[in-house]
């Protein structure tokens, strides 16, 4: 991504709006960037209302700031360092925004304050969502927040946004030297998260859902409404990786164990038996959102959602989330 796609008038009438005081014409201008800056603060933050916040904190910024911008680097850019040190000093003052150790053996660490990322409020523009699905999915997410800060907006700035090494040095106040060291820890450490995930986050990549993605979400929330565990399991990975936040504990489990886990606490019993679901995507992943009606009650209501990877035609991990205290989902109550 570079600045040479932005219309060039934006950094004349920010100059101009910021000489007169024009609150009102730099918040239409800032108002242009609001997505993708939020992106960019999930991605260092791997929550959406933080991301909210910290837009929200770059915007009050950019505000109290605007007599220092002079115009020689692109309006994006000066707004892209204002979100990353905000959400740098975000980080500073909060202890509990690093991963977690996991409560299974073996099963590493774990993002309790993970959110899943709305699709309808990511960027429009091309050039933004043509990367957007595998720098926004969950699996890249989490990923990311086992870097350090400064490394996690190292990284994101280089390899994300494809900066140069002097400009993201630039935007962190560092040497180009120390970037780049920061850059090799970084991807070491990606590698390590995502070793079955290709790294060239720079490169196109499709944002769309596969055939075979839209396939298996329709035969799981079909089991689901049947209430068919054979066919549910049948979806299954025998490895499958089981996260339901923000309850701590990553499991991977059998297909088999998974249904029978989910039916001991109470799934697909009375009471938990009537199910209606629809479609959509989170984070650009297929995802299924899942309403139950109780007995006596003429609505199903919203549950949770559970959004899936899907490899080789079968469910690797499910990773659901309360859908009941996520308005900015923009996912009805009822059906």
């Amino acid at each position: 991504m570079t600045d040479v796609r932005l219309p060039g008038a934006d950094k004349a009438a920010f100059i101009a709006a910021a000489r007169s005081n024009d609150a009102t014409q730099l918040a239409l201008i800032t108002e242009r960037y609001r997505r993708e800056l939020q992106v960019h603060c999930y991605r260092m933050l791997a929550n959406y209302e933080d991301a909210q916040d910290m837009t929200q904190e770059t915007f009050l910024r950019a505000w109290n700031k605007r007599e220092s911008f002079k115009g020689h680097a692109a309006l994006r850019t000066w707004l892209y360092r204002i979100a990353t040190n905000a959400c740098l000093d975000f980080l500073d003052k909060r202890n509990d925004r690093t991963p977690v150790p996991a409560e299974l053996p073996d099963a590493g660490s774990e993002v309790h304050y993970l959110q899943p990322y709305p699709d309808r409020m990511l960027p429009e523009d091309p050039q933004e969502s043509v990367v957007a699905r595998e720098t926004i999915e969950l699996a890249f997410i989490v990923a990311v927040q086992h870097l350090p800060p400064r490394q996690r907006a190292v990284f994101i700035l280089r390899d994300v946004l494809g900066w140069p090494a002097s400009k993201a040095a630039d935007a962190l106040e560092l040497t180009v030297a120390s970037v780049t060291s920061a850059l090799q820890r970084a991807r070491v450490t990606i590698r390590r998260q995502l070793p079955d995930r290709r790294l060239d986050w720079r490169s196109p990549a499709t944002h769309e859902l596969s055939k075979d993605e839209r396939g298996v979400v329709k035969s799981y929330i079909d089991a689901h409404e049947r209430n068919d565990l054979d066919k549910l399991t049948a979806l299954l990975r025998d490895d499958l990786r089981f996260t339901m936040l923000p309850d701590p504990g990553t499991l991977v489990v059998t297909a088999e164990d998974a249904v029978d886990g989910w039916v001991s606490s109470g799934l697909f019993q009375r009471g938990y038996d009537d199910w209606r679901c629809i479609t959509t995507t989170v984070n650009r992943m297929p995802t299924a959102v899942l309403y139950l009606r109780a007995p006596d009650d003429p609505e199903y209501r919203l549950f949770t959602i559970a959004v899936l990877h899907i490899v080789n035609g079968k469910i690797a991990e499910l990773t659901g989330f309360d859908a009941t205290d996520k308005p900015w989902l923009g996912l009805p109550a009822t059906l």
